[in-house]
């Protein structure tokens, strides 16, 4: 086992950190605060590579793993840059379809995933379908070579810059009569799709969207891959989107830890820094040593997923997000104390990270749920549920 980055992924952070820091939290801030898109930051990045990464190489994207990917998420997220979409659109969607999709389906969406040019959403949470996919209720139904999707979801991330959402529904088995989940991609501009904003306490540039899809018509190459495949397809999709939960909390706990402890450094009370204090120092070294056991959980969790072990990686990958989530909300609240009243000041960057970061013990996957999977499976206790 090696605990070392391999060069070239060394490289990559690099040239992502110095692409972040170009822009900085002031330009991202400046466009959640309007109303604005990152798209200036999306389409750089798509341009030079960054978002394409995994995609695979006779697509035109890197060919690398999903580890890379989740390096350029943390590496824009620790420059104060977060880049939401990024969880979904090249580590979901692309993932699915570069794994289970077809041959035209590939060539359709690939290529755009990996120069950026394509941005797709993935809705599978409902109303009355949050942690517990069994109760999707979204429906397909076949009309004669195609289908008709009806159905509702809730919290999804990036639908207006989206080109089309991967929808998570059902469809009926021949043979018991049974609803058995399916992935189908819809364009944004079908007609029966719609889609109205959810008003949310976040200073954020991603905006939340619930979902509503009325007889939604759709072509037989819609479906995804194979139709009885898709309780494979569906985890090949959301272990990466673990595992970048787990990356995007990391960057936002580095860039706040930074803040922390460079304020802790120039900040002077009664002549000297108060970074002296142990008050403020060990609180400051615990959140570093939390950050870098999250992020060996997060590195060992793509290293399975990249090598095709999906069970171990599903069990890495939810530890992986417990820890990043936690040691971020840890590191954006201790930089706030640190930081006194300024903290909380606009001008510091750190105020409007406190509810970002607790987003991250909900979505994409409970930290209850997490704990519910490591009970269960990594200790071999009874389902509770």
């Amino acid at each position: 086992m090696n605990f070392t980055e391999p060069e070239e992924r060394i490289a990559l952070r690099k040239a992502v950190r110095e692409l972040g820091k170009s822009y900085g939290h002031e330009y991202y801030l400046g466009k959640a605060r309007s109303g604005g898109k990152t798209k200036e930051l999306w389409d750089e990045a798509g341009r030079l590579g960054y978002l394409g990464v995994a995609v695979p190489e006779e697509f035109g994207g890197g060919g690398a793993g999903i580890g890379d990917l989740a390096a350029v998420c943390e590496e824009l997220c620790a420059t104060g840059t977060p880049l939401l979409l990024m969880v979904v659109s090249p580590a979901i969607c692309a993932t699915v379809i570069a794994r289970y999709g077809t041959e035209d389906q590939k060539k359709k969406w690939l290529p755009g995933f990996a120069t950026g040019q394509v941005r797709m959403a993935f809705a599978i949470t409902e109303p009355d379908a949050g942690s517990n996919s069994h109760r999707i209720t979204t429906t397909a139904q076949r009309d004669g070579g195609g289908w008709i999707l009806n159905g509702r979801k809730v919290f999804i991330s990036g639908v207006d810059e989206a080109d089309a959402v991967l929808v998570v529904g059902r469809t009926e088995d021949a043979k018991t009569g049974k609803l058995k989940p399916a992935l189908f991609i819809v364009p944004t501009d079908t007609p029966g799709f719609e889609y109205r904003e959810i008003d949310m306490d976040l200073v954020s540039a991603d905006k939340q969207f619930g979902l509503f899809l009325d007889n939604v018509k759709l072509p037989g190459d819609a479906l995804v891959g194979e139709e009885d495949a898709a309780i494979a397809q569906l985890f090949a999709g959301l272990n990466p989107e673990r595992i970048m939960g787990a990356s995007f909390s990391l960057g936002i706990a580095r860039y706040a830890l930074d803040k922390g402890v460079a304020y802790a450094k120039e900040r002077q009370v009664w002549g000297t820094p108060i970074g002296t204090h142990q008050g403020l120092a060990h609180p400051l070294a615990q959140v570093k040593i939390e950050l870098e056991l999250a992020k060996l959980m997060t590195q060992k969790a793509a290293t399975l997923y990249d090598a095709g072990d999906d069970f171990g990686a599903g069990e890495a990958a939810n530890m992986a997000k417990y820890a990043g989530a936690e040691v971020a909300i840890r590191a954006v609240d201790q930089a706030v104390q640190t930081h006194g009243g300024n903290g909380l000041a606009s001008e510091y960057g750190l105020g409007t990270l406190l509810a970002a970061v607790r987003l991250g013990r909900i979505a994409p996957v409970s930290r209850e749920i997490v704990l519910n999977f490591v009970g269960q499976h990594s200790l071999g206790l009874p389902k509770s549920y």
